[in-house]
């Protein structure tokens, strides 16, 4: 039996896996849970972070608006599956020329010591990771962006490691990136970043061809007794456009740049029509997990087609088993 190192979430969302079913995550029978137009404004609600927030949970959600502009909404629900987004975008306080909105979007938040840090896909001439916190998730406050563009899927460790935060992301370019590696950086302060190392790349080849045209960090890694846990998408692109699949690594926890082991096979892809057919077909892009360190379960918030959000269930034995079941040599 492996362990989660962290808190018991006895509230966690769950569903067990269908009697008969194999897949090693499963959905959630509500899905999709939220809605394109879970506001008045929105064309659409996905990529979202959730975490647990007092008796409760809260998140930020990326609701793309009527005229499709990008933007970061607070949300917040009693058990994870209902929710109630504020009907206007965060605000955030900082330097004004890097507050300066060009565009938000793909939020993931992340608990460290005190506070919610939360990190997204920032406008600053170009594509880059925003960073900034909030206590309460009604304030929020903007810190300097971690790096130059291009970048995007910045996704911080819960946790310093030997005494340094940690992000992983995907360095990429000005339009819809047609490559994506994932690397790592280190920061004493979460203004300077440097020490940045390879994690891992795409598979060019057919023994792994879901993951053939680019990767990147999902969910905040999930730390376990063996390693860090990752969820991450992987892309394929075929005559019909890109798919976006979900797969699963495990981390060095001192040196988590090191893969410890990752499987071949993708562990959930596009299959129902909510995932298939939207803005932007064939998308599942996780984004957020909430873990139960006390029974090893995972809820998986992941974005569908781009246009709404759904939940999907797994287990820390389940993923550790099935990488090594399917293990990419």
């Amino acid at each position: 039996m492996s362990k989660i190192i962290g808190n018991a979430l006895p509230n966690i969302p769950w569903q067990d896996r269908p009697q008969g079913g194999t897949d090693p995550v499963w959905r959630c029978t509500k899905n999709p849970i939220i809605p394109r137009n879970a506001i008045p404004s929105s064309n659409s609600v996905f990529n979202s972070a959730v975490v647990p927030f007092g008796e409760g949970f809260a998140g930020l959600f990326r609701c793309d608006s009527r005229s499709v502009s990008m933007d970061l909404f607070a949300g917040f629900s009693k058990d994870g599956v209902n929710w109630t987004i504020e009907h206007t975008p965060v605000h955030f306080e900082g330097d004004p020329e890097v507050t300066v909105r060009e565009y938000r979007y793909d939020p993931r938040v992340c608990f460290i010591e005190d506070r919610y840090y939360i990190t997204w896909c920032n406008g600053y001439h170009g594509p880059t990771i925003g960073v900034g916190y909030t206590f309460d998730f009604k304030k929020f406050y903007q810190l300097e962006n971690a790096f130059l563009p291009y970048n995007r899927n910045g996704v911080l460790f819960p946790r310093k490691i030997n005494n340094m935060y940690a992000m992983l992301s995907r360095p990429s370019d000005t339009g819809h990136t047609p490559f994506g590696d994932i690397f790592c950086s280190q920061s004493p302060d979460l203004t300077f970043w440097g020490k940045h190392r390879y994690v891992m790349g795409t598979i060019n080849e057919d023994r792994s061809a879901w993951q053939s045209k680019k990767i990147g960090p999902g969910p905040t890694p999930i730390e376990t007794d063996e390693g860090w846990l990752l969820i991450y998408h992987g892309v394929l692109n075929t005559c019909n456009g890109f798919v976006y699949r979900m797969g699963c690594a495990l981390l060095e926890l001192d040196e988590p740049w090191k893969v410890k082991a990752r499987s071949r096979n993708y562990i959930m892809g596009p299959q129902e029509l909510y995932e298939c057919v939207g803005d932007v077909p064939n998308v599942t892009f996780p984004c957020a997990a909430l873990t139960d360190a006390a029974t090893g379960r995972i809820a998986i918030y992941y974005g569908c087609a781009d246009t709404v959000t759904g939940l999907a269930f797994t287990t820390v034995d389940t993923l550790l088993d099935y990488m090594k079941t399917n293990p990419l040599d």
